[in-house]
């Protein structure tokens, strides 16, 4: 049955506009109704990030450390991920461990791969971990920031009180019995002061839920400083010493 030329042309014209055909089936309208309120409720329109506080929600409220990972996201909460960031460094190792280490920022190794401490710095933070007897697999490891500084600058304040929060939420899911605070903006972080690396390393601090804190030197430092390795050894024999007391 050939289409009358008028009709034809109706019907290409209706087509550009996105029309597939046409029927005077009420139920077949009904289902186009419907599917085009669908596509209207979840077109795209202007989007409001929320800010933790706005939706209810905060880093406390996150019961695992996967679910504050979830809670993260791809992190929009600080400049830093307009600044060169591939990923959000979270953090490894036990989620039970009794020890566990905090580091600066990630670096070029760390924004790469997303684990912190895998570079040059992070191999001798292996070592240094094993000189105790310990494996680095049976420790927690993470940073103050989460998005690594371009140029691997030092931290900004506004930052770290973005990404203070999560940190504190990570020692308070791990419950370690000590924590090692790995150079100046870790000790400062995590401790509020701002004196310096070489006062602070190799004394103890009371710190959450019963745990207990010592700064000393970044190995990225030692790295550059190999004379000071001895210190970070005296530290460690501290650490290994209050790990044997708490049983």
């Amino acid at each position: 049955m050939s289409v009358p030329p008028d009709v034809a042309n109706h019907l290409k014209f209706f087509e550009t506009l996105g029309v597939r055909g046409v029927s005077r089936d009420a139920a077949w309208r009904e289902r186009a109704q419907a599917a085009e309120s669908a596509d209207t409720l979840a077109a795209p329109g202007p989007r409001t990030e929320l800010a933790p506080a706005e939706a209810g929600q905060s880093a406390d409220g996150c019961a695992d450390l996967p679910g504050l990972r979830g809670f993260i996201g791809d992190c929009t909460r600080c400049k830093l991920h307009q600044q060169g960031r591939t990923q959000i460094v979270f953090g490894v190792g036990n989620p039970a461990a009794r020890l566990m280490f905090v580091g600066e920022a990630p670096g070029a190794d760390e924004d790469i791969q997303g684990e912190p401490f895998v570079g040059r710095a992070g191999q001798l933070l292996t070592k240094i971990i094993e000189s105790i007897g310990i494996q680095r697999a049976d420790v927690y490891i993470a940073n103050v920031l989460k998005c690594r500084p371009p140029g691997n600058r030092n931290p900004e304040p506004d930052e770290v009180t973005q990404c203070q929060p999560f940190l504190m939420r990570q020692i308070d899911l791990v419950k370690p019995r000590v924590i090692v605070a790995l150079g100046t903006f870790a000790a400062h972080a995590l401790m509020g002061t701002d004196a310096p690396i070489s006062r602070l390393r190799g004394t103890v601090h009371p710190y959450r839920n019963g745990a207990s804190l010592i700064p000393t030197f970044h190995p990225a430092y030692l790295l550059r400083s190999p004379d000071r390795k001895r210190d970070v050894w005296e530290d460690m024999k501290k650490v290994r010493e209050l790990l044997a007391a708490s049983g």
